[in-house]
């Protein structure tokens, strides 16, 4: 401890000496029991001594083996059970685990049961396939992977020798872990121990980290090795360190602060965005950029809220203005036009993919889908009700244009995969097959948000018309009396559950009502901070979780207080968009310029400067045609007497432009914002 408070670890630097033999420690830190008694830990650096009493018992006991406890992390620290090796699907080399130990009833059958013995053989451990290969001396195509002196070895060759136990159904369960320190603050080039414990269902507390799995999820603030020390690097920033263990995952947060000595500077905060960010940068060392120029201001909020070029007028009356409240004025002005509806109905309808697959016969519903969005977002209809209206949409497209939706979406992976990665932030994909590697998501948890979709029907309709071709069919979203989804785990019918909730009984009725409740719930954990975030990178170039949609454990905010107060801001405003984007807009914060001072250049996650970044497909080539005085055109576009035929107008994807696929406009074709390209290419 210093004398400014702060901590250093110094586990790889002191001196350790132990009273008696009770146990021993390494240069590292690591104590290990040698006999039954008690003693004590001498920790010397410099003049400053610590002492730690430890007691060691039952040495002599042959302590039961676990195999889902204690032999399936070995699989997983070693990287037998990774997606590149024996864990993917058709295994390797005739040899199959589960992904990342994930399912331990299929290793514990393909290790004893498979092979006739050779991979196991108690009456000689040594010899064992298993650990033959693993330590080299048979051939082994994923190289050597443990030393014979090892903890593992030891482990596994214990377990062997035991006769290969499963374990009893009384044993313990790990029900989580934990990392310590949870949050240090270091400088530039410094090292930190970090420990990993499991907590079991007995109540016992075990140390696990040389069995734990470690990974930086930004590398080059700081890096992490295989039994956990952190070193930080060259830049400053915060980075998140994953501990993995058993299915299970946490992280610990390591903030960088740039070091050096800064200028004095003040901040007005100007929406409560500022003061969640400011407090960030004193945190981290930086100092924020001046504010924008007035014009770089109406140019930046007008393309970011109407996809539309201030014309030269507007900017010079802007510029002239003297009100000093001209800013926040512009924001409510804009929030008003139909270019924000349009442009922001365009940005929804790439992600509820609103595609006409160029099907004629879809035109109609695609339109009404669009015009149905851009309704909605004009109006300021709160959110929760706009994705109400989704998600439980029943109908044909004539009376409820909100069905179309259904036509992309037809088994109930489609329909977690969207729900999930558009309205909670949750990309859960993954759990479909096996456990998330990166979450804590289960395929019990993926199945239980299916079956809320269990009861969905569809039937297509021919409705009367002269022609007789197949324009006038219809599709229609119903609830059945009945129906359920099966979990792909236990083949049997997955229960009704939300996800981190309880198992709901809906014998009647529409599940999805179920669901839009606990969704649109201001105590949702996901649901409002899901959107904040969605916007919040609009508007930054960069998500406060990035990627925007990624929002998991193990994938934290760089700013997790600034999260929460957009979120909390949004619910108090009755999920007003709209009063969440003058949130944002108004922000002294938004409006800083994008030039980097000496102390923000590196700055990639606090938001101490703009972020520059390309304007989007549709917008630029409405500014092209806007600043050539060449207005555009769509032909079968609907015109609009303030915007008529705008590339931001268009409702689906079947419009043919060069311009528009050049420029990375998305297909449609998924529910992700990465689908739109924004990166330099050849054309």
């Amino acid at each position: 401890s210093l004398a400014d408070g702060r901590l250093v670890d110094l586990t790889h630097v002191v001196r350790y000496a132990v009273a008696n033999a009770t146990a021993a420690v390494s240069t590292a830190g690591r104590v290990q029991a040698k006999a039954d008694g008690a003693g004590e830990i001498t920790v010397t650096f410099g003049a400053h001594t610590a002492r730690l009493p430890v007691e060691a018992k039952n040495l002599g006991v042959n302590l039961p083996l676990n195999f889902t406890n204690q032999v399936v992390p070995v699989f997983t620290r070693l990287g037998c059970n990774s997606g590149g090796c024996h864990g993917k699907i058709s295994g390797q080399n005739g040899f199959r685990l589960s992904l990342l130990g994930f399912e331990p009833e299929l290793d514990y059958m393909t290790l004893v049961k498979e092979g006739r013995g050779r991979r196991l053989f108690p009456a000689n451990p040594d010899a064992s396939l298993f650990l033959t290969k693993a330590t080299g001396r048979s051939p082994h195509g994923g190289g050597k992977k443990m030393e014979p002196e090892s903890d593992e070895y030891k482990l596994v060759r214990r377990w062997i020798a035991a006769g290969m136990p499963w374990g009893k159904e009384t044993d313990p369960k790990v029900t989580k872990i934990s990392v310590f320190p949870e949050h240090r603050i270091l400088t530039r080039n410094a090292t930190q121990q970090i420990a990993a414990y499991a907590h079991y269902s007995d109540g016992t507390v075990e140390d696990i980290t040389r069995r734990a799995q470690f990974e930086s999820n930004d590398g080059e603030i700081a890096a992490v090795s295989e039994g956990g020390q952190v070193r930080t690097l060259q830049l400053s920033g915060e980075a998140a360190i994953m501990a993995r263990f058993q299915g299970m995952v946490t992280v610990t947060r390591i903030t960088v602060p740039l070091g050096v000595q800064t200028p004095q500077w003040q901040f007005p905060a100007q929406t409560m965005v500022d003061q969640h960010t400011s407090k960030k940068w004193r945190e981290l060392g930086l100092v924020p950029s001046d504010l924008c120029t007035d014009e770089q201001f109406i140019r930046r909020v007008s393309l970011d809220i109407t996809g539309t070029l201030p014309t030269p007028a507007q900017v010079t009356a802007f510029v002239a203005d003297a009100d000093a409240k001209k800013r926040e004025k512009l924001v409510d002005r804009l929030l008003e036009t139909p270019e924000y509806a349009y442009f922001f109905a365009n940005k929804w309808a790439d992600i509820l993919r609103v595609k006409r697959r160029g099907e004629a016969n879809r035109a109609q519903g695609t339109f009404a889908f669009h015009e149905w969005i851009r309704t909605n977002v004009a109006a300021d209809t709160p959110y929760s009700e706009f994705v109400r209206g989704i998600i439980t949409a029943t109908g044909d497209e004539r009376r409820n244009p909100a069905v179309v939706w259904y036509k992309e979406l037809t088994t109930p992976e489609n329909f977690v995969d969207d729900v999930g990665q558009v309205f909670l932030g949750q990309r859960l994909a993954c759990a479909n097959c096996h456990h998330h590697p990166y979450e804590k998501w289960s395929q019990d948890d993926y199945w239980g948000l299916a079956a809320f979709f269990g009861k969905v029907g569809r039937k297509e309709l021919r409705l009367p018309s002269a022609s007789n071709n197949n324009d006038n069919r219809t599709q229609v979203i119903f609830t059945k009396s009945n129906g359920s989804v099966t979990n792909k785990r236990t083949s049997k019918a997955a229960e009704i559950r939300p996800l981190d909730g309880q198992p709901m009984e809906v014998p009647e009725g529409d599940p999805r009502e179920k669901l839009a409740d606990w969704m649109t719930a201001k105590n949702n954990p996901f649901f409002a901070k899901a959107v904040a975030n969605r916007y919040w990178a609009h508007f930054f170039g960069r998500g406060i979780v990035d990627p925007l949609d990624d929002m998991r454990i193990t994938n934290p905010p760089s700013n997790p207080e600034l999260l929460d107060a957009l979120a909390k801001n949004l619910t108090e405003n009755d999920y007003s968009l709209k009063a969440l984007v003058r949130t944002i807009c108004k922000s002294r914060t938004y409006q800083l310029s994008s030039a980097p001072n000496d102390f923000n250049k590196n700055d990639k996650q606090a938001y101490a400067r703009f972020y520059p970044r390309r304007v989007s497909a549709e917008v630029l080539l409405d500014a092209v045609n806007q600043v050539t005085d060449a207005p555009g055109g769509f032909n079968g576009l609907p015109r609009d007497k303030n915007a008529p035929g705008r590339a931001i107008m268009l409702p689906d994807e079947s419009f043919t432009s060069y311009f528009l696929d050049v420029f990375g406009r998305p297909q449609r074709i998924s529910a992700c914002e990465c689908e739109r390209v924004n990166e330099a290419n050849l054309a």
